[in-house]
């Protein structure tokens, strides 16, 4: 029998950016109170789910949300910095608001999921693939027939779950978006034999009465 590996892809719960609709990016911007509810309400919904590993964006808001389930499982949290969100460069900090006013052109390249466009100062969703792609190939390899948690940001789990369904290796790209609410759960079983089989996508059950 053919070894499986659940990959558990969690967005952080809502920020202070969030909250005020602000482009976080790389930004350490930390969890409001309903996000530290959030991230409770997540770890009480992992805690039974048998997670091995558990990794982290290092900015604040992923690694504030991922501290709760290390507590209950006793795991450490391994921060990686190619698990951030997409950097976007000049419009990180503004609201959404500001920064269509201000950079417009850089904002509709935003909204057009433009793969290969880099914002200036900021970067692509290529380079957010490459980087983001090559840490989570590695850590399944590292935990191979086990579940693996990872806190992301919703571009990140977008354009991961997307990896690894090969949405994205077609010459052509069509723009294609996969939302990800704050401490959604995504799950993915990776079957080793070749079969990827997809659970759940945006899983926010556990957030019932938040």
């Amino acid at each position: 029998m053919e070894s499986k590996t659940r990959i558990i892809l969690v967005r952080h719960g809502q920020s202070q950016g969030n909250a005020e609709q602000r482009f976080g990016g790389h930004s350490p911007t930390p969890l409001s109170d309903l996000g530290r509810a959030q991230a409770e309400a997540t770890a009480r919904a992992l805690g039974g789910e048998g997670v091995a590993a558990i990794y982290s964006s290092d900015l604040l808001r992923a690694v504030q949300t991922a501290e709760p389930l290390a507590r209950r499982t006793g795991l450490e949290i391994v921060r990686a910095d190619a698990f951030r969100e997409r950097s976007v460069g000049r419009m990180e900090g503004l609201t959404f608001e500001d920064a269509a006013r201000r950079f417009p052109d850089e904002y509709a390249a935003l909204l057009r999921r433009d793969f290969e466009h880099v914002l200036p100062g900021g970067e692509s969703y290529r380079q957010l693939l490459d980087r983001a792609a090559r840490e989570l190939d590695a850590a399944v390899a590292r935990h191979r027939g086990s579940a693996v948690a990872v806190f992301s940001h919703t571009g990140t789990i977008c354009i991961l779950v997307l990896h690894l369904m090969g949405a994205l290796d077609a010459p052509e790209l069509r723009p294609v978006w996969i939302s990800t609410s704050n401490c959604g759960v995504t799950r993915i079983d990776i079957n080793h034999g070749g079969l990827l089989r997809v659970l759940a996508v945006n899983d926010t059950r556990h957030l019932a009465g938040l």
